[in-house]
């Protein structure tokens, strides 16, 4: 295999390219973007999309898979193999209460929210261990203020939320049910 600084790296064929992608994942203790990756290893978005897609195929034969998520490309174990994982190691399994829940929903479905908002939406007072826990694990962060009385800083999610769900984007969350169906199916 041709060193990365060789300038016979553009005759590298796509499943050796698609290898160093993976060697260097492997390697990263984070997501890598598509730049990082375009620059490192001197690619067209074209030739990384196809290295992406064939390393996607690869490892899908095997234990782990390529993810995408806000902060870029990841490898992690396939969700096949999440059950043995808890199994195993039970103390990986992080318990997240009810109400951190929903305010997190509230926040990543209503966003930009206030404190205000979230209380009035889940109708009781918010705990400032809540938010407290949240903006610890670097979920929320505050972005702004309100334009209203006493000027409420609004909160919004994190690159590391989508992160720590898997998401690229907000845009993949599941579609917000209708809280009347909710409560009737309680």
């Amino acid at each position: 295999m041709a060193d990365i600084d060789d300038p016979k790296d553009h005759l590298l064929s796509i499943e050796d390219i698609s290898k160093q992608i993976e060697v260097l994942l492997h390697a990263s203790e984070a997501p890598l973007t598509t730049n990082h990756l375009k620059k490192h290893l001197f690619l067209t978005t074209n030739k990384l999309e196809q290295a992406l897609e064939l390393l996607k195929q690869r490892l899908n034969l095997g234990v782990l898979s390529l993810h995408h998520t806000a902060s870029g490309y990841r490898l992690q174990i396939a969700d096949s193999h999440s059950a043995l994982i808890q199994n195993v190691f039970p103390q990986r399994q992080e318990r997240l209460s009810q109400a951190l829940l929903e305010t997190l929903s509230v926040i990543a479905y209503k966003q930009p929210v206030t404190r205000s908002d979230i209380e009035h939406v889940r109708g009781v007072t918010l705990s400032s261990n809540i938010l407290r826990q949240l903006f610890d694990k670097g979920w929320i962060e505050e972005n702004g203020y309100k334009d209203t009385l006493g000027r409420p800083a609004l909160l919004h999610t994190t690159s590391q939320f989508l992160d720590a769900f898997g998401l690229s984007h907000l845009d993949e969350l599941p579609p917000m049910p209708e809280i009347d169906s909710i409560r009737a199916s309680s």
